[in-house]
């Protein structure tokens, strides 16, 4: 049985005061649902000696709409895919929050715990005593050697986040508070490319109160579509987040794709969402984009299935929101 190590659990009331504590106590960490927190803890992946509990944080629940729609970071991920206005308005987002891991954790995990998901490698995520035998990596903070790359000096551990990719394209933001005010930063830069360990822009003071998404009455449609092995429980090896607006005559006037799963952040591919604007939804345009977008990815070998196979994968992907979108 895995336990967990010891720690200190300090509840806060209120956003400032979260804020407070984690300036009080370098190196706590943030709990709300916990669903990923506590198994890295368990495997010792991370040992916090102080959790800020934000349970008891009512300023960080719910969903207010307000022309778009401002999301509490402790919303509950099965409260956002059930939302009726998020669903009508949003219906992209509440999809990706309807195909995190299960159920049960969607009852627990929240809004801001899947946007701020750590990331995830095969190597990283063995239990503690398979990594003591075979040697710490990078992201441990205990070895100079990435075990995926071992002739660099980087992590190529992979996002897995499935909201983010949603609220990229939807050109979302979220809201952080720290000791020293409140600032919004777009969801397309609250993530570091190539840099699986300092994986956010995110300061280790700051609380990220809220995803706040502008208003979804502005001709733009958008769609989600995930891979993984089954049907449930997994993390993505591929999510697929597309949107496209298009004109009276059907010409695509404007389109952005965002992929997840294959990178240290969220990789958007503009260079397959070009291929679109200027036409109509065509098959051919279709296959064009989504041959762009697979010429323009490599997956990372941190998660399982063959790297070819996560590639091709891509393209079908891509293809399928696409298709989806163009109906």
């Amino acid at each position: 049985m895995m336990r967990l190590p010891r720690f200190a659990y300090v509840p806060a009331s209120t956003t400032a005061e979260a804020a407070d504590l984690l300036s009080e106590h370098p190196g706590a960490q943030l709990l709300g649902g916990g669903t990923d927190l506590l198994p890295k803890m368990k495997r010792r992946q991370l040992e916090p000696k102080v959790l800020v509990g934000l349970r008891g944080v009512s300023e960080l629940q719910g969903i207010r709409l307000n022309g778009g729609a401002t999301i509490g970071a402790g919303t509950r991920l099965h409260e956002l895919a059930a939302s009726p206005e998020i669903v009508q308005r949003y219906q992209a987002l509440a999809r990706a929050a309807s195909l995190v891991a299960s159920p049960q954790i969607r009852n627990a995990g929240t809004v801001g715990g899947n946007l701020c998901v750590d990331t995830r490698c095969n190597y990283y995520d063995l239990p503690y005593d398979r990594r003591c035998a075979h040697g710490f990596c990078l992201k441990t903070g205990d070895s100079d050697v990435c075990r995926l790359a071992p002739g660099g000096d980087r992590c190529w551990a992979v996002s897995s986040t499935d909201l983010a990719p949603v609220a990229h394209v939807l050109g979302g933001s979220v809201r952080l508070v720290s000791t020293r005010g409140e600032r919004t930063l777009p969801v397309a830069q609250l993530y570091t490319m190539d840099d699986g360990i300092d994986y956010l822009r995110k300061q280790p003071d700051e609380v990220l109160t809220a995803l706040v998404l502008p208003p979804s009455d502005s001709g733009l449609r958008a769609t989600y579509v995930k891979f993984r092995r089954r049907g449930a429980i997994d993390f993505p090896l591929l999510g697929v987040a597309a949107a496209v607006r298009t004109d009276a005559d059907g010409i695509c006037t404007e389109a952005r794709i965002v992929l997840g799963a294959v990178a240290t952040a969220p990789l958007p591919v503009p260079q397959a969402a070009e291929v679109l604007v200027g036409g109509p939804l065509t098959e051919e345009a279709i296959t064009a984009a989504a041959e762009k977008a697979m010429s323009a990815t490599k997956p990372m070998d941190a998660l399982d299935l063959p790297l070819a196979y996560r590639r091709r994968m891509v393209m079908i992907h891509v293809a399928r929101a696409l298709r989806e979108l163009a109906e």
